[in-house]
């Protein structure tokens, strides 16, 4: 190998080498878009409270899916809802390069030069589907006497 095509391979090298951190920062990209979710288990806990109206109750959550009655007569909201999240991150690039070398040849010059090209691209996705249901109980008062919740992602 001789001395002018050590540098190219070195810079090819680098390139090659450059090109593999690209699908972690995706996966990291990936997975800050699936935060920020709106209807959590967290805004239940937070949000919701014994004594509620109905009218805070679908302020904080909206309307709810089903409404029924319990054996007494007295409302039940339940709140079935269901995501599917999927996120894609992509990017591509890539680098040219030109390396001129040249000699004296009597008066004039003579010259070559030799053409390196790198391109590589990288991406990820992430498909992640996510449930809650909530459960509010109100007394005859039409205040919340109880809440349950259930939550799952996979």
């Amino acid at each position: 190998m001789g001395i002018k095509s050590k540098p190219i391979l070195g810079v090819c090298a680098a390139l090659v080498l450059s090109g593999c951190g690209g699908a972690g920062y995706h996966a990291s990209s990936v997975q800050q878009g699936l935060e920020g979710e709106k209807l959590t288990v967290g805004t239940v806990q937070r949000e919701i409270r014994k004594g509620m109206s109905g009218a805070e109750v679908a302020q904080v959550l909206g309307s709810p899916n089903i409404v029924s009655t319990d054996e007494k007569g007295r409302e039940v909201w339940i709140y079935d809802k269901i995501a599917t999240d999927r996120v894609y991150s992509t990017s591509s690039g890539g680098v040219s390069a030109l390396v001129l070398g040249g000699a004296l040849a009597g008066v004039g010059v003579a010259g070559g030069g030799v053409g390196a090209g790198y391109s590589s691209s990288a991406g990820a996705v992430s498909t992640t589907q996510r449930t809650l249901t909530v459960i509010i109980k109100f007394d005859e008062e039409k205040r919340v006497r109880d809440f349950a919740y259930h939550s799952s992602r996979f």
